[in-house]
């Protein structure tokens, strides 16, 4: 056996935020909806396979328009700090986690967001793997600032891929401020998978020794990765996206089966992690006796809500619509419903 570790996405997992669409909120009119169409918009273009085009690149897109809008690396780096807002139990899971096995976050997040949750968590900022925003690089010109107010204007107004196409394509690039949207390199679909495997060399791990803890679109390489290797992929909360490539599908209010699952693939592996989720699918009380589970940590997961299964082929659509659902519960129906 190698040395088993842990990766996690943030957003989902770890916290309830979606930062760059409360971001965009605060900043943008309208900016909520603005996201949202951009969000759907960035899950056409990867459904697409679009060439050179990542999970994740709404971060990029958006960015201009922040600029547009007043936002500095300052203002964003505050907001931020004023609204983590983690999953029950995400503190707790967190620190047992880091004592358990080694353990990196892997976000697309902006810096400015992951350096406050691990401000509020205590998680090492140098186990993280985030997408660099520096809004104070670039200076915005009046006229150009007014013609991003004009586009987003029009998204809003017309959605219409063709006119998305129009605005990120041949609009944007024209403009001087382009050049900031250039800059940023999200870390979502393959750069998630690249993070995966910059941890694994930096320090010797397996692919086969990988639990990957995702629930979006931009976790879909890491998680299929960690499945085709062997390795334990894990949908917390997941969209349709994640359980499509997930081993193993999670549906709780509470990170702490994220704890006992992290537990029981250190000391003994993925087959032993599905074997005992097919269990606590058909009778949970009796799998939680029947297994060597963390002691302290096994008896409280009765006073959660949770649910742990290995997705199949014939339970694949309606984990898909329980998973939605519930994650639409916990996150809210805006943040809940982005790919």
């Amino acid at each position: 056996m190698g040395h088993r570790f842990l990766v996690s996405d943030c957003e989902g997992p770890i916290s309830l935020n979606d930062n760059a669409y409360e971001l965009a909120g605060y900043f943008i009119p309208q900016g909520e909806k603005f996201f949202q169409i951009v969000s759907r918009y960035d899950d056409i273009l990867v459904e697409m396979e679009r060439p050179g085009y990542n999970a994740g690149n709404t971060l990029k897109l958006i960015a201009p328009f922040l600029k547009a809008y007043g936002a500095t690396n300052q203002n964003v780096e505050t907001f931020s700090e004023k609204n983590v807002l983690l999953v029950p139990g995400a503190q707790k899971t967190l620190i047992h986690l880091q004592e358990l096995l080694p353990s990196f976050i892997v976000s697309t997040s902006y810096q400015q967001y992951l350096e406050a949750l691990c401000q509020v968590t205590g998680f090492p900022l140098e186990n993280s793997y985030y997408t660099h925003l520096d809004l104070d690089k670039y200076e915005i010109d009046p006229h150009e600032k007014d013609q991003l107010w004009k586009l987003k204007k029009s998204a809003v107004e017309n959605p219409e891929f063709k006119n998305l196409e129009h605005i990120f394509w041949e609009e944007l690039p024209q403009m001087r401020i382009s050049s900031l949207m250039d800059d940023i390199k999200p870390v979502g679909g393959s750069a998630k998978k690249e993070a995966v495997e910059d941890i694994m060399s930096r320090f010797g791990y397996q692919a086969e020794d990988l639990i990957y803890i995702g629930d979006s679109i931009t976790d879909v390489e890491p998680l299929h990765f960690a499945k085709d290797e062997g390795g334990l992929a894990v949908s917390f909360n997941g969209n349709n996206y994640a359980l499509d490539e997930a081993s193993v599908a999670v549906i709780s209010n509470n990170t702490l089966i994220l704890s006992l699952l992290a537990d029981l693939f250190k000391r003994e592996g993925t087959e032993k992690v599905l074997e005992f989720a097919d269990s606590y699918a058909a009778h949970s009380q009796e799998a939680l006796q029947s297994y060597s589970l963390n002691s302290q940590l096994a008896p409280q997961l009765s006073h959660t809500h949770t649910q742990l299964e290995v997705v199949t082929p014939h339970n694949l659509e309606r984990l898909k619509s329980e998973s939605g659902e519930f994650r639409k519960h916990i996150r809210g129906e805006s943040i809940g419903g982005l790919g």
